[in-house]
């Protein structure tokens, strides 16, 4: 196990510098000079080249490059011009904003998605089923941040049972119950599609599990039809239904960008937004490159578990 560990590590090191290549190309490739959209009005020719030079931007793309490689190896993120703070310590403290709605997301997504996904197994061209399968298919074609305006003006500005932005309340006490009441409906607007897609995808696992062999001898036993679905089926189909966790984790982290936007979240999405339109180049890059590191450590945890479940998947 350590060693299937250790490879999935050392795999995720391309994965990563790939990442931060892409990411470094697309920053250098903006129109316009990110040293005059910093200084605004005090964009004066010796401002504009002081800053460059304080940026590294006066030396060639390669050599810029291996100098912010080089620091990030080192935990040097660089500083945010326009927050005048260390990158990492900003990602840091937006990640943790992030980590709730994106975590909360999943974990209702994953239960719900599952759940579904068993019940229209088990209900195959019942009632059940095509009921599902009716409201998965809408609820995969509804954009989510269209779908978090829609439930802000009824939820929200209508019926007034939730508030209609922020994390936290302006005034008054910020406790679990208010961070829960703030979190409702950008959650639920996240986890919409990525439910739908798990539940999906989660029948297709079953349906092919529900035809094995070893059902019908559990069925032959005389198990009753739940031990059968939720013990033994269900267990099974999880080797199948994992990866698609995985995926839908990186979905979901994504699309928090969006919704934090639309929520006014006080995550890493709303922060990268702000940092494009304000050019902050090295706050952009750092962001970027921690998210994905922790997508791919997580794709990672989640090769673990499956590994677990099925010794015979090898890497």
């Amino acid at each position: 196990m350590l060693g299937y560990i250790l490879k999935r590590l050392l795999s995720a090191i391309p994965v990563l510098l790939g990442i931060s290549i892409i990411v470094f190309l697309i920053m250098a490739m903006i129109p316009g000079d990110p040293a005059t959209a910093i200084l605004g009005s005090y964009a004066t020719p010796e401002n504009v080249e002081k800053l460059n030079r304080d940026l590294g931007l006066d030396k060639p793309l390669f050599k810029r490059y291996f100098i912010w490689l080089g620091n990030i190896l080192q935990g040097d993120f660089g500083r945010s011009y326009s927050l005048n703070k260390n990158v990492i310590d900003e990602v840091i403290e937006r990640f943790g904003a992030t980590l709730i709605l994106a975590g909360t997301s999943f974990i209702m997504c994953s239960l719900i998605g599952i759940c579904a996904g068993v019940l229209s197994s088990a209900k195959q061209f019942k009632l059940t089923d095509k009921l599902i399968t009716f409201i998965v298919l809408l609820g995969i074609s509804i954009p989510s941040f269209f779908l978090g305006m829609m439930m802000i003006l009824l939820f929200a500005v209508h019926l007034r049972w939730f508030p209609v932005s922020g994390m936290w309340p302006i005034y008054g006490a910020r406790d679990l119950t208010a961070l829960i009441s703030h979190l409702a409906l950008p959650a639920s607007a996240l986890a919409v599609v990525a439910t739908g897609v798990i539940a999906r995808l989660s029948r297709s696992a079953m349906l092919e599990i529900l035809r094995q062999d070893f059902i019908r001898t559990a069925r032959a036993k005389g198990l009753d039809e739940k031990t059968v679905i939720w013990r033994h089926a269900l267990r099974a189909a999880m080797v199948s239904i994992l990866p698609i966790l995985g995926i839908q984790a990186g979905f979901v982290l994504s699309g928090a960008v969006y919704i934090e936007m639309v929520f006014q979240w006080p995550g890493v999405g709303r922060m990268l937004v702000d940092a494009i339109l304000k050019r902050d180049i090295l706050l952009v890059q750092g962001g970027v490159v921690f998210v994905a590191a922790c997508y791919v450590i997580f794709n990672i945890a989640v090769d673990v578990a499956q590994h677990l479940l099925d010794p015979r998947i090898k890497a």
